[in-house]
């Protein structure tokens, strides 16, 4: 079975064409092209925008040269009201005083000591799933609530079922079908008069999900102070000094940076989570795979075991590929450049696309199909080092990468290992750019004992 994927664009489009098309979903805007092209350019009397796809261009930007490739200012006209300051948006000084602070939280040696916190919402994830056994579940709920838990639990060492933890859950769940991770004014540098389709209660969320936060974070800063703060992330971020400054966050930065954590630890794992379960719902042959692996797991949490899950991180790694939860990046160019032959003026808008790259006919070998063994061989091998970032690259890789790659991993392994997952034929998921890839309807399972 090939997975869904969204349908191109068909024809040429004018740019308020485009423009409707973009609104209601990023995806299906973009021409097929995309999938076949090293780069293409968007041309208006207004922009110009370039999507670059070819390898040693996107090593340009990401790795080679970076600083001469800033994130788009133009991405916080959207997110801004949620993330403030935090360093998935700034650049320069401020980004590499905030990369300082918050780095050695997410240092190897961390992972080992968040995996208790991982395992235990892992069991309780298992729990609820398994409480549906014979029913008919949608799940992305399940996997958004198994992912909010983990992220409150190795972050401010609080289950999901905490009064604040729950609200901030539920506040997101509002934002999170309202507000598209780029929004026009993002994607294609547009004239400032032309709307940005901001939405009142987007904003509102925001509001509150901050509001939350703080009443977080200045409970915390209380108990450092007390000596009673438990030894969990957020303690590890607030109480790290700057090297260079010996500053430490304050109060403010602080919200600002748990809000982007709460976006990529738990709305970018959330909708990789539902389409590995759809996947394997739909390839049981893997599913089986995952669960004959899993029975290796033992009743307590052991970090050692996750190098045994090798079928479930093929399974994570192949599902990133399919369904990258952040589709598209922009930087600027800070610079005049000459792309494959192209000028490209100082100010255009650089659109880097996991989506289009991970599915690149002329780079991957069956690019729309789910194969985890793919992974194992020479195109798979070539491709995770030119044509693969779920995580974005370079220095402004994903911090919580790592992260990631072991709660994905853990999840499918204990929710599988005792439970199996179908697919309905009927109800095929369609995959659309909200804050990250999820459905547009969702996408229901049927849950029953292994």
């Amino acid at each position: 079975m090939i997975p869904p994927k969204p349908p191109s664009r068909s024809g040429r489009a004018s740019l308020f064409r485009y423009l409707r098309l973009f609104r209601q979903d990023i995806l299906s805007a973009q021409p097929a092209r995309l999938y076949r092209a090293w780069m293409a350019e968007f041309r208006t009397p207004f922009f110009r925008s370039y999507l670059i796809n070819q390898p040693d261009l996107v090593k340009t930007v990401l790795k080679d040269r970076p600083m001469d490739f800033p994130k788009s200012s133009r991405i916080a006209e959207g997110l801004r009201p949620l993330l403030g300051e935090s360093v998935f948006l700034t650049n320069g000084d401020t980004w590499l005083r905030q990369r300082r602070i918050i780095d050695p939280a997410f240092e190897g040696g961390r992972l080992r000591e968040t995996y208790p916190a991982m395992w235990a919402a892992s069991q309780a994830a298992r729990s609820r799933l398994a409480a549906r056994v014979g029913d008919t579940v949608e799940i992305e709920e399940q996997t958004s609530h198994a992912a909010a838990d983990i992220i409150f639990r190795t972050l401010f060492s609080l289950p999901i079922e905490d009064q604040i933890a729950s609200a901030v859950f539920h506040e997101f769940k509002t934002y999170q079908r309202s507000q598209p991770i780029l929004n026009l004014a993002a994607f294609l540098p547009l004239p400032r008069w032309l709307p940005r389709f901001h939405r009142r209660q987007t904003k509102a969320a925001a509001r509150r999900i901050r509001a939350l936060i703080t009443e977080l974070t200045e409970r915390r800063r209380a108990e450092i102070a007390s000596g009673s703060a438990p030894d969990d992330l957020a303690t590890k971020i607030m109480t790290t000094r700057d090297p260079e400054t010996g500053a430490t966050f304050s109060t403010a930065e602080m919200v600002d940076q748990v809000a982007i954590f709460f976006l990529a630890g738990h709305e970018t794992s959330a909708s990789a989570l539902a389409w590995a379960l759809y996947l394997l719902a739909t390839h049981p042959d893997w599913q089986t795979a995952v669960a004959d692996e899993a029975r290796q797991l033992g009743d307590s949490p052991d970090f050692a075991d996750m190098a045994r899950l090798r079928v479930s991180r093929d399974v994570f790694r192949e599902t990133l590929r399919l369904y990258p939860p952040v589709p598209m990046m922009v930087r600027e160019t800070r610079c005049p450049e000459r792309f494959r032959g192209r000028d490209v003026p100082r100010g255009a808008q650089i659109v880097l696309s996991p989506w289009h790259q991970h599915r690149h006919e002329r780079l991957w070998d069956r690019p729309d199909e789910f194969d985890p063994a793919r992974w194992g061989t020479e195109n798979g091998r070539q491709c995770a080092r030119d044509a693969y970032m779920p995580f974005s690259s370079g220095p402004r890789v994903c911090t919580g990468a790592g992260f990631a790659m072991v709660e994905g991993p853990l999840l499918l392994s204990l929710l599988l290992r005792d439970l199996r997952i179908s697919a309905f034929p009927e109800t095929v998921p369609e995959p659309v750019a909200f804050l990250t890839v999820r459905s547009r309807g969702g996408i229901v399972l049927k849950v029953d004992r292994r």
